[in-house]
C-alpha cells in the first residue's frame, strides 16, 4: 500500500536473486496483485536452472509464475555474471521460457558474441574474461550499462580512473537531491527506501513518502542539501582523514563508510563492511 501511496503503479522484482526464495517470491507477487500494482518483469541470473534437481522442477516454477500473472523475465547475461554463473544457464532458461510460453529478454543480449568464446558450462575468472574479451572489459561493460562503481565494485574504479585529491572533489557543493528521486528507486525486503545509485543508505519507505523528520538522518541531510562537501565537513568532525579518490561518488562512498559505525541510523554498517572486502 505504501507503493500505491507513493504513486507507483508498476514494479519489477529484483534482488539479489528473487528465485533464492521462491515461496517468498510468490508471496510478494500475490501482495502486489492484491494492491493493484503491475509486475513488469522479474529479474534472475538463472542460477536455479542448473541448481534444480530436474528440468521439470524448473518448468513448474515458470508455470506457477504464469498462473500468478507474471509473464516476463529479465535474464541477466554479461561478463560480470559470468564470473559466478555459467553463461549457458541463462541460455537454457530462454529455451525453457520458449517451451512454457514465458516471455523474456536477455540483459544484455549484446554480450553474447563476446561470451561465445568461453565455455558455457563453467564460471570464469577475471583473467579468463580478460583473455577472451578484453583487458578493459570491466570498464567497457560499465560504460555500456551506464553504471558507476559502488558497493562491492567501489575499489576497482581505482584501476581505471586517475586519483584526485579530496579537496578537488569537495569543491562541488551541489546538493544530491536525486536521493529522493522516485523516477527509478528500490525498496528492500524490510520496506526501506534505497536511493538511486547510493548503496549503503536506507531509510524507512514511509518516511521517504511522508517526509523525513528534521535532524533524524544527518548523513542523508548533509548530502541532500549540501552534497559531498557538506558530508566531508560532517566526517571531519568525527576525525576523518581525506586521501585521493577516482571520482566524487567514490569519495562519497568512503566518507559514508567511515561514518557507518558512528551511530547514523541511515547507514547500513554491514553493507560497507561487505563491500570493501572485494577487489
Amino acid at each position: 500500500m505504501l507503493l500505491r501511496k507513493g504513486g507507483c503503479r508498476s514494479v519489477h522484482i529484483g534482488g539479489g536473486e528473487p528465485f533464492l526464495n521462491f515461496k517468498g517470491l510468490l508471496m510478494m507477487i500475490r501482495a502486489l496483485n492484491n494492491a493493484g500494482i503491475d509486475i513488469e518483469y522479474i529479474e534472475t541470473n538463472a542460477y536455479w536452472i542448473t541448481g534444480d534437481s530436474s528440468p521439470q522442477k524448473s518448468e513448474e516454477k515458470l508455470k506457477c509464475l504464469l498462473k500468478e500473472g507474471c509473464d516476463t523475465l529479465c535474464i541477466s547475461i554479461d561478463p560480470y555474471h559470468a564470473e559466478h554463473i555459467p553463461y549457458g544457464a541463462p541460455l537454457a532458461l530462454t529455451e525453457l521460457c520458449d517451451k512454457t510460453g514465458m516471455g523474456y529478454f536477455l540483459w544484455k543480449q549484446e554480450f553474447l558474441s563476446a561470451l561465445s568464446w568461453l565455455d558455457p558450462l563453467k564460471i570464469h575468472s577475471r583473467l579468463d574474461l580478460e583473455k577472451a574479451i578484453s583487458r578493459d572489459y570491466i570498464n567497457t561493460t560499465a560504460r555500456f550499462y551506464g553504471i558507476g562503481y559502488g558497493g562491492r565494485a567501489v575499489n576497482i574504479e581505482r584501476e581505471f580512473n586517475k586519483l584526485l585529491p579530496a579537496v578537488n572533489l569537495a569543491n562541488d557543493n551541489s546538493p544530491c537531491q536525486n536521493l529522493l528521486s522516485t523516477g527509478h528507486f528500490h525498496v528492500d525486503m524490510d520496506c526501506f527506501f534505497i536511493p538511486p545509485r547510493c548503496t549503503g543508505i536506507r531509510i524507512p519507505f514511509s518516511e521517504a513518502l511522508d517526509g523525513i523528520p528534521k535532524g533524524k538522518y544527518p548523513v542523508f541531510e548533509a548530502l541532500y542539501y549540501g552534497g559531498v562537501s557538506a558530508l566531508l565537513e560532517l566526517a571531519l568532525q568525527h576525525g576523518f582523514t581525506p586521501e585521493s579518490y577516482p571520482s566524487k561518488c567514490s569519495f562519497c562512498f568512503y566518507l559514508r563508510s567511515f561514518l557507518c559505525d558512528k551511530g547514523f541510523a541511515e547507514l547500513d554498517e554491514k553493507h560497507y563492511e561487505e563491500a570493501l572486502k572485494y577487489y
